[in-house]
């Protein structure tokens, strides 16, 4: 028996940390939405009793430092299941990238296995279970669009965004996130206004949209490493409509209405970066066991 699920990576339109918790994560509010950037996962059942993890990729790991891995091994130590797996990841997404690529996997293995090994368990189950994972493997279980608060596993879908073109550049450097929050003074941070996004997806107001994009880790990555702002510049001056860093980062992305200058924006970032993209926002919850 062989599964197929798509894992799509997801951006954040809004993203605002607004206390440390007693937990020790921060409080936050994301607005979150997927693009047709995405992994494919390749399920095949196993007789054997065992999780099996391959990709060609070299910066994905097997074993339990890999969020799709500690997904299937979640299911089988909560509900007992004796059968096996064996999950191919085809890395599309750019690992350590503020893209939410590892947790993408890990909800599209629960997704999965919960239909191989029969279990039986809805989405809201799913992301219940993928909240123990890790903070945006609950959102990524649904996809589409969507306000996630207390550390990213309260999820209020909204709206998808209107359509448009969305240029990733991701600079030849990983950010640790644990790294981002550790150094984020949050009395001098700048915070978005979520509840502007918010209605303005709801109104499918594209520049609104636009308008409101914002990040409080941003200044923090953008601090640690200048790549980041020169992304930034390099995209506004070819003419985006808006440009924000998704996540910690180090991934930038540049919202576009008109191909022509997605384009242009794409071509003048291909010089500067390896891992540069341009795809179309997604941002609805489409059936993503395909």
């Amino acid at each position: 028996m062989q599964i197929l699920e798509k894992a799509p990576a997801k951006i954040n339109l809004s993203l605002d940390a607004l206390h440390k918790r007693a937990d020790g994560f921060h409080e936050v509010e994301m607005v979150m939405t997927t693009v047709d950037l995405a992994d494919r996962i390749e399920l095949t059942l196993l007789s054997d009793d065992e999780i099996k993890v391959e990709s060609e990729s070299r910066f994905v790991p097997n074993d339990e430092r890999n969020l799709a891995y500690r997904a299937a091994q979640l299911l089988k130590d909560r509900f007992r299941v004796t059968q096996g797996v064996k999950i191919f990841i085809e890395k599309n997404i750019p690992v350590a990238a503020g893209l939410a690529g590892g947790s993408s996997d890990a909800a599209a293995v629960l997704r999965g296995v919960n239909r191989m090994w029969g279990l039986g368990l809805s989405m809201d189950e799913l992301a219940e279970l993928g909240s123990e994972i890790g903070s945006d493997v609950s959102f990524c279980v649904y996809g589409g669009t969507a306000l996630a608060t207390g550390r990213g596993e309260k999820i209020q879908h909204l709206p998808a965004p209107p359509p448009c073109w969305v240029v990733l550049s991701k600079p030849t450097l990983g950010v640790s996130t644990q790294s981002v929050y550790k150094n984020l003074d949050l009395s001098a941070a700048q915070h978005p206004n979520t509840e502007a996004m918010v209605e303005a997806l709801k109104k499918g107001d594209y520049y609104g949209i636009c308008k409101n994009v914002g990040n409080t880790l941003e200044g923090v990555t953008l601090q640690m490493h200048e790549e980041v702002g020169q992304i930034k510049e390099q995209m506004k001056q070819a003419g985006a409509d808006a440009v924000l860093m998704s996540g910690s980062g180090p991934t930038v992305f540049s919202l576009v209405e008109h191909d022509a200058r997605a384009q242009r924006i794409y071509n003048s970032l291909k010089g500067f970066c390896t891992e540069v993209f341009m795809v179309r926002m997604l941002g609805y919850r489409e059936p993503l066991d395909k």
